[in-house]
């Protein structure tokens, strides 16, 4: 069957959107051609600095015929509706209509033939299609042209079958039509001539010749493998970067690897720098010698054969290296001249947020809230505290300044070079992690108490000045931040009362305000209070607001916010109740969705999540999720699964029988009710499963808890065999739908098994 071959050539397309690009020509293509009723076998698209391509093949070489009903009125239908499904079909008369008998009626039936296409013109039709939808997320205007293109087009290749399509794709203005041909160019310098193609493996065949390597998986493997023959050579091993690999791909025809020297009066600046500034403004790869440190050497994939074997590329590139590394020890030389912790005044100067203030007043509530959460774990709370006001001071270096990447990073160097504690410096550089998935969690304690602190500070305040994630929209990424916390909890095992360390992020946010009202501090004797209404429920001045306590006998406080007890108005800084109630809750909530997220990728049901934070109260994570993954063993089992589908069909039992009578049936059972054998034996299962489930509970002991309630399996299916629910006796009747009703609230002990499918 025939082939499609299509290629776009053009100038120089930016590497991070080739792939993309690739994809889409790839789905663009192939949805048009489902949609006219073409089915193929394969298809394939690929790209490079100057094309994208497609080949397609298993073509049909015409659509099919097609043959459309429309089913109308019934015979002898009102005129006026006959007249409706005659114009709706296209049709002048009835005798163009068939009529049958359904069955329910003899209707009328419009009948349409439709005879396939050449495939070749539909072809035509659905390529400049696709470029006029082509979805760039950048793109340009050249010449007089009116027509958008990432990069001005060249030329656009249309094969099928071997023939060229008749077609053109119209570039607007004076530039006039780019018509559909079957030639191409190779490598801009080493085979710069125009070549004509007859089918997909010509083209490949030709490009190659032509020193172009079209498959990019291909160009990967090459740079790759040519990079780490090249540092075997020296003795040396290539630093994994797969997100530089990608990019140098897509900057290279054809690639051709070189290794180049660095100037060794620069392998006293952090390596951190040196490769970050090789990798983001010259595209190197680093080298490491055998101890895993940065190597004197780095790889350049140029795009080019040179006659003097590269000598000339990799003197030019060391000469343009030594200049940014130049300016990176000068920068680092200057930095290590001012002390990190003179530096934090600076950060007042930066702004967080319009609406939750400085840098320099977010480092204030982190350290309080690190310091809280270091006792709460058993981390040395003031190395904690140190952490925090130092953490964020090397945004003010100059290093960070021209290389954002290793902020943290050079804090940790900054600090260790100051003789500061060892485990202060690592939790400055570990406090944004992890930054993603694939990122390395931290475990030291200091570090991850400042971790979670400044995490929790920033979801606190923009769930507090409600700039909460919507839809695929997450501009301050709070979803990475959630995900980060729960990572941070759970693969350290951390016993934390997250709602009350929510309720403390928000007290920390004095003089924000939300919907033109401050948060409020109002007076409370004795200590510190980091809370909510749960801290102080009795002082509560205005309905409308809610009292937070705090006592001038932290020094933290005062020293960053003065006495607020000295004048009464500074007290009565408000924020509404409805807000700091409802915000450790819509908190949590958040964080069940994206801990549903981490557990689906672990193969844990999303609706067993449901069922124990349905529970409400529950807001330490590795308990919840040690009672999730029992409950998920639990209805994986045969006793669980047949336990579920029973609770299932006593609860619906119940509900229909409360809303028939109007009331509920949740009162205890009256065991002098009980006539036969099986209800007695559910009684008595019921009762002892509830006896034997609450200590396990409250030791923790969620697997002995599912056990004891899959003893509860015999009794309930006995029960359901053997017993009518709904006697002529009403008390009899009333009692035995209390006990179907103690079955729901034995099974909701563990967690709402209302909420689990199936």
């Amino acid at each position: 069957m025939p082939e499609l071959l299509i290629e776009f050539f053009s100038e120089e397309i930016p590497a991070r959107m080739q792939a993309r690009a690739a994809d889409d020509l790839k789905r663009l293509v192939t949805e048009k051609l489902a949609a006219n009723g073409l089915t193929f076998a394969s298809a394939e698209a690929h790209s490079t600095p100057r094309r994208l391509a497609l080949a397609i093949d298993g073509l049909a070489e015409r659509t099919a015929d097609v043959r459309e009903e429309k089913k109308g009125p019934r015979v002898g239908s009102p005129e006026q509706a006959v007249a409706g499904f005659l114009k709706s079909a296209g049709l002048t008369s009835l005798d163009q209509c068939e009529q049958r008998d359904t069955g329910k009626g003899v209707f009328y039936f419009a009948v349409a033939e439709k005879k396939g296409r050449a495939t070749a013109e539909v072809l035509a039709e659905i390529i400049p299609a696709v470029m006029g939808d082509f979805p760039w997320p950048k793109s340009m205007r050249w010449g007089t042209g009116t027509v958008r293109w990432v990069r001005p087009l060249h030329s656009i290749i249309a094969l099928f079958g071997g023939a060229v399509l008749e077609g053109s794709f119209d570039l607007g203005g004076a530039q006039g039509k780019l018509v559909f041909g079957n030639s191409t160019r190779g490598h801009r310098f080493l085979s710069p001539d125009a070549f004509t193609v007859a089918d997909f493996a010509d083209y490949k065949a030709k490009l190659r010749a032509a020193h172009v390597v079209l498959d990019r998986a291909e160009r990967k493997a090459k740079i790759k493998a040519d990079a780490e023959a090249l540092a075997a050579q020296e003795g040396l091993t290539l630093s994994p970067d797969d997100g530089l690999l990608e990019e140098v791909a897509g900057l290279v025809e054809w690639p051709v690897a070189l290794v180049g020297t660095i100037d060794e009066k620069f392998m006293d600046v952090p390596s951190e720098v040196l490769i970050t500034s090789m990798r983001t403004h010259q595209k190197y790869f680093a080298l490491l010698d055998k101890a895993g440190k940065m190597a004197p050497r780095f790889v350049v994939v140029a795009n080019t054969v040179t006659a003097d074997g590269g000598k000339a590329i990799v003197a030019g590139n060391e000469r343009v290296l030594r200049a940014r590394l130049s300016d990176a020890k000068f920068f680092w030389d200057q930095d290590r001249k001012t002390k990190l912790e003179d530096r934090v005044s600076k950060l007042g100067a930066i702004t967080f947020h319009a609406k939750l203030g400085t840098v320099a007043e977010k480092v204030t509530r982190v350290q309080v809230l690190a310091a809280e959460i270091a006792r709460a774990i058993g981390a040395d709370a003031d190395a904690a505290t140190r952490a925090a006001l130092l953490s964020k001071a090397d945004l003010v270096t100059e290093v960070v300044g021209e290389f954002p990447e290793v902020q943290g990073i050079m804090g940790r160097y900054y600090a260790l070079g100051e003789g500061e504690n060892p485990a202060v410096a690592e939790a400055i550089a570990e406090h944004y992690k992890p930054l993603g998935p694939s990122d390395s969690c931290p475990t030291a304690p200091v570090s991850v108490a400042v971790a979670l602190a400044d995490k929790l500070d920033t979801l606190v305040g923009f769930f507090a000045i409600d700039e909460k994630p919507t839809g695929s929209k997450d501009p301050y990424a709070l979803r990475r931040a959630a995900l980060g916390i729960i990572r941070l909890i759970l693969e350290n095992g951390l016993r934390l009362n997250l709602k009350r360390i929510i309720d403390n992020a928000l007290l920390n946010y004095i003089g924000v305000y939300h919907n033109n009202r401050k948060v409020m501090i109002l007076e409370a004797s004795g200590k510190f209070l980091y809370g909510i209404a749960s801290s102080i429920t009795d002082r509560v001045f205005d309905s409308d607001y809610i009292s937070i306590g705090v006592s001038v006998a932290d020094p933290l406080f005062v020293k960053n916010h003065g006495n607020p007890f000295q004048d009464k108005q500074n007290m009565m800084m408000e924020i509404s109740r409805e807000t700091a109630i409802g915000l450790s809750g819509s908190l949590l909530a958040f964080f069940a969705d994206r801990l549903k997220v981490t557990l689906r990728d672990q193969g844990v049901r999303h609706d067993l999540v449901d069922a124990v934070f349905a529970l409400g109260g529950e807001d330490d994570l590795v308990r919840l999720l040690a009672r999730v993954k029992a409950l998920q063993t639990f209805v994986g089992s045969e006793e669980g699964a047949n336990l579920l589908a029973a609770y299932k069909r006593a609860s619906n039992i119940v509900r229909i029988e409360e809303k028939k009578d109007g009331k509920a049936y949740d009162q205890p059972v009256d065991p002098a009710l009980l006539t036969l054998a099986e209800e007695k034996d559910l009684y008595g299962a019921l009762s002892g499963a509830g006896e034997t489930a609450r200590p396990l509970l409250a030791q923790e002991d969620f697997t002995g808890t599912m056990a004891a309630l899959a003893r509860l399996r015999g009794p309930v299916d006995a029960f359901f065999d053997k017993v009518t629910v709904n006697a002529e006796q009403a008390d009899l009747r009333a009692n035995r739908l209390r006990l179907l009703s103690q079955i729901r609230a034995t099974l909701n002990a563990v967690a709402d098994f209302s909420r689990i499918e199936g």
